[in-house]
């Protein structure tokens, strides 16, 4: 592993500022790419992110940030992608750099809503990319136990497995474990259904349906997400693994879960604006449960969580009365 190797993280949130963290423990420095100045600056005195993840100091000796993604994206080798994806267009739409010789990890669990697109697809489609500079890092992993360093696990996936360990490497430490993979396409799919699966587990906990029924709506899940990600893209995988069944498992039950949290607002009564601006953080669920419901009307998939959720959440019909019919469907 070189500690020279130039990483730098694309996002101010959350997750960006866990994999800033997990990378400061193997590497000299660590590029951070924030649109915020003041936030910037507020680290740089402070030495912790002023809105998320306040418990974790950096040293800032450490890091080279920048409010220029353009910059950063000339400075590093490797680019970590960590930006909610609703904004992932507007914030690569700033940089000229050609990044078809850059290698790049989505961080992020979600669709491009632009193009209906998981990250992946997109940075090969519109921005060139080949498949083997593409990766894919996923949980089960919430950044908030990664602030407060209790052992968590990543799967880093990569057509090019040395990319694959190279990243693994740097991103390993005392209670971080990683493993790699070669199914970018399934990972990266398995990481934006679980966040619809979560807001389908709010849902029904806030409609007051108790720990049973959610044993088999999780149940239920995960078998419908390997129906859905076996016709988007069909090769040997084992969905009992922790990229798929674990980081379910965790966005559904977890309290640090955002899509569980507004699913549970919506359960309870809340309209999707209302929870959205409570929330005040961006559920990726929202934009993924509509994209995977388009995308399933060419592949056919048996999806009913999927459609109940969007049938809720775009179609406003009663919570309610869809996890009534909902549970139909389940056994």
């Amino acid at each position: 592993m070189s500690k020279s190797l130039k990483v730098a993280v694309f996002g101010g949130g959350s997750w960006a500022t866990a994999i800033v963290k997990m990378l400061c423990e193997n590497l000299e420095t660590v590029g951070w790419y924030m649109r915020s100045d003041s936030s910037i600056d507020y680290i740089k005195e402070n030495k912790h992110n002023p809105n998320y993840l306040s418990s974790a100091e950096f040293n800032t000796d450490q890091l080279y940030l920048s409010s220029d993604a353009n910059e950063m994206a000339v400075y590093a080798d490797i680019l970590i992608l960590a930006i909610p994806s609703a904004f992932l267009m507007s914030e690569l739409s700033k940089v000229t750099e050609d990044l078809t010789e850059k290698t790049i990890f989505s961080a992020i669990k979600g669709i491009v809503p632009e193009t209906g697109l998981i990250v992946g697809e997109h940075l090969h489609n519109h921005h060139g990319i080949p498949f083997e500079n593409i990766g894919v890092i996923t949980g089960p992993c919430h950044a908030e136990e990664v602030a407060m360093e209790r052992l968590s696990y990543l799967t880093i996936a990569c057509q090019d497995e040395e990319k694959a360990e190279q990243l693994s490497a740097v991103l390993s430490g005392d209670y971080i474990k990683c493993k790699t993979s070669d199914d970018i396409i399934g990972t990266e799919y398995a990481a934006m259904l679980k966040n619809i699966y979560a807001i389908a587990a709010g849902i029904a906990h806030g409609l007051g349906y108790g720990d049973n029924f959610q044993a088999v709506l999780i149940s239920n899940a995960i078998r419908e997400m390997k129906g859905y990600i076996k016709k988007v893209h069909k090769m040997k995988r084992n969905i009992n693994n922790s990229a798929y069944l674990g980081d379910l498992l965790v966005t559904g039950y977890s309290t640090f879960s955002r899509n569980r949290m507004f699913g549970n607002m919506l359960g309870k009564g809340y309209t999707v604006k209302s929870a959205m601006m409570e929330m005040s953080m961006v559920a990726e669920g929202y934009y993924a449960v509509k994209s995977a419901f388009e995308l399933n009307q060419t592949y056919q998939a048996n999806t009913p969580i999927i459609d109940a959720v969007y049938n809720v959440v775009y179609l406003k019909r009663s919570p309610k009365r869809q996890f009534k019919l909902l549970t139909e469907f389940l056994d």
